[in-house]
């Protein structure tokens, strides 16, 4: 009888035992309902960012007055839009709370100190805002994140590709582009805008569909990256295929075109490098045609 009731009692400790364990709310869930936020800062206070990924690169950008700038390509201009979209997307609200807090949950998505994608970390006047983890993806353009200072994760609106380690990446498209031409110089032809109207240096009127499609161009280019170091020493010993100078309302630029084994370069005297041009913004800057351009035809 004795061990009857033992029995029973044993039993009923268990089942309550597994019903607590069931109903008991623990860590893990307590905190997913109280987190806020992946940071705590506004994205105007950064003023530099460092980059890191999983395969030991890193990159630098710096704040200039509204310019970003990358110290490692010889300060050249960043583009600006892709920096402040990078901010906005790990400063802004998240749309739900933490989606788990735990160590084993850090090296599943890819978060942990000493397993990630992407490091960032944000500074504001040489003060350490924040280091952010980044790591798998969930879904389309979403990541996960954790702030170093935090074991929550969450998930934010970015792409890993959008946090690139390399200046290369972060280099601006648009740097080489003339919004605002009044006059053009080549070897071929020369044009001016006076009094309104684009003039011929032959005296003729340029034609318009020929004038158009090179002002179109200039405002317009692009690069396709920055030449590697070998391919820079090269080009320094190569002459021009072409030569455009380009007086613009913010001062003159002279536009050096090379061709090197089928890949196309520029050289603006704005800047101290190379870069890579694709052929399609080649042709349209070297393929005017100069008489037409100079009114000699029509």
């Amino acid at each position: 009888m004795k061990q009857s009731v033992a029995a029973l009692l044993l039993i009923l400790i268990i089942q309550f035992f597994i019903t607590a364990s069931l109903l008991w709310p623990d860590k893990e869930s307590a905190n997913l309902r109280t987190d806020q936020t992946l940071v705590a800062f506004s994205a105007s206070t950064v003023d530099k960012i460092r980059i890191g990924d999983e395969f030991d690169n890193e990159v630098l950008l710096i704040k200039s007055g509204e310019q970003w700038l990358l110290p490692d390509l010889e300060n050249l201009p960043a583009d600006s839009v892709k920096v402040r979209a990078l901010i906005q997307s790990v400063s802004g609200e998240q749309e739900t709370g933490a989606i788990a807090h735990s160590p084993a949950a850090r090296q599943r998505f890819q978060v942990a100190d000493y397993y990630y994608r992407r490091r960032l970390t944000l500074f504001s006047t040489a003060q350490t805002l924040s280091t952010i983890y980044l790591g798998t993806s969930p879904g389309f353009r979403k990541i996960h994140a954790r702030n170093a200072r935090q074991d929550a994760i969450y998930t934010i609106t970015l792409n890993t590709f959008e946090a690139a380690a390399t200046s290369a990446a972060w280099l601006d498209p648009k740097l080489l582009q003339v919004r605002a031409p009044i006059k053009i110089e080549t070897a071929f032809y020369t044009l001016s805008f006076q009094s309104g109207r684009w003039v011929s240096g032959t005296g003729g009127e340029p034609d318009k569909a020929e004038l158009q499609r090179l002002i179109s161009a200039l405002k317009t280019l692009q690069i396709d990256g920055v030449a590697g170091e070998d391919m820079q020493r090269e080009l320094a010993t190569k002459e021009a295929d072409m030569m455009i100078t380009v007086q613009g309302l913010t001062g003159t630029v002279t536009l050096e075109l090379i061709t090197v084994n089928n890949r196309h370069f520029a050289y603006s005297s704005e800047y101290p490098l190379f870069f890579r041009l694709v052929a399609y913004d080649f042709d349209r800057l070297t393929g005017i045609d100069f008489r037409l351009i100079s009114g000699l035809d029509g």
